[in-house]
């Protein structure tokens, strides 16, 4: 980086860099998320943790077609995308992008948003965002905070905070698949998982699927009309948006309709004549075969 001299007042040594001076919140230095080394493990340990956010991210992850260009934003979806995409080895079948101008790799998680282990290359923020505001990407993948009965989603306000859109409105405004990844319920729900599907031990405090979103980051409204496919990805159901409004296309096996689902609701969806059962490999350690049903699949054009 060159900074032009009659922009500099001062030069201010630091004397404490592993505290001061750290390349993210979580670590000092590494490499392999700067571009000067490669790091062949891929985060394996990551790929290798079970839980609700990643059964969440594999269930989404099963939409993907080969041959694809995807976005990843906050939340579950650049927490849990990357190493899932790492484990079952497709990462030459799809491109990861982060808004940030990563392409390729496995994007850190959390408090570290923005930047990929082993990426193939990093660019621009604003040259990244002429390319999905332009051309648009095939698939994103956001966190979600509420969806209402007209397919309205909620990421940008939850309660009395407001994190902000970022660049959530011009990615999903122009991406060709849109997918929301969000558990059913928030605050405190515990569930089960295993060969036989889900069950749910606790339920959580407050309900995401509402009447009416608290506000608007997507507008559902647009997007059928735009003819965008828009999903919702829960740990217990898949919601597709048609143009009479949001659908219950899935249910996973364990999960009571009735109980699970429908009075954990503020409104009554459009349900599928034939609702189909959730993948229970979703649910258990070790690469599920995503792999295997890319290749069959005819391929992103």
């Amino acid at each position: 980086m060159v900074v032009p001299g009659v922009l500099v007042d001062a030069v201010v040594i630091c004397e404490d860099l592993l505290q001061d001076h750290r390349q993210t919140s979580s670590w000092y230095y590494d490499p392999s998320y700067s571009g000067q080394a490669v790091l062949r493990e891929e985060n394996k340990a990551a790929a290798a943790t079970l839980s609700v956010r990643k059964a969440i991210g594999r269930r989404a992850a099963m939409l993907l077609e080969e041959g694809a260009i995807i976005n990843v934003g906050t939340g579950i979806p650049n927490d849990v995308m990357g190493p899932i995409l790492a484990e079952e080895e497709i990462q030459d079948k799809i491109t990861i992008t982060v808004e940030s101008g990563i392409y390729g790799g496995v994007p850190a998680g959390g408090i570290d948003f923005g930047i990929s282990r082993n990426a193939m290359a990093l660019i621009a923020h604003d040259r990244q965002f002429e390319y999905y505001t332009g051309t648009g990407i095939d698939f994103t993948f956001m966190g979600a905070g509420e969806m209402d009965q007209y397919g309205n989603v909620n990421a940008t306000k939850m309660g009395s905070k407001a994190a902000g859109a970022g660049g959530f409105v011009d990615i999903t405004a122009t991406a060709k698949n849109v997918i929301f990844c969000s558990t059913f319920t928030g605050g405190g729900l515990e569930v089960d998982m295993g060969e036989k599907g889900l069950r749910i031990k606790q339920e959580g405090r407050f309900r995401k699927l509402v009447k009416n979103v608290q506000q608007i980051s997507y507008n559902g409204r647009i997007a059928r009309e735009r003819g965008q496919n828009m999903y919702f990805v829960t740990e217990r159901a898949v919601f597709r948006l048609t143009k009479e409004g949001p659908m219950l296309t899935e249910i996973a096996e364990g999960v009571d309709l009735q109980r699970d689902i429908l009075e954990q609701m503020e409104f009554e969806p459009l349900i599928a004549d034939e609702l189909i059962k959730t993948p229970v490999s979703i649910y258990r350690q070790g690469a599920i075969g995503i792999k295997e049903m890319l290749e069959k699949k005819e391929g992103y054009q």
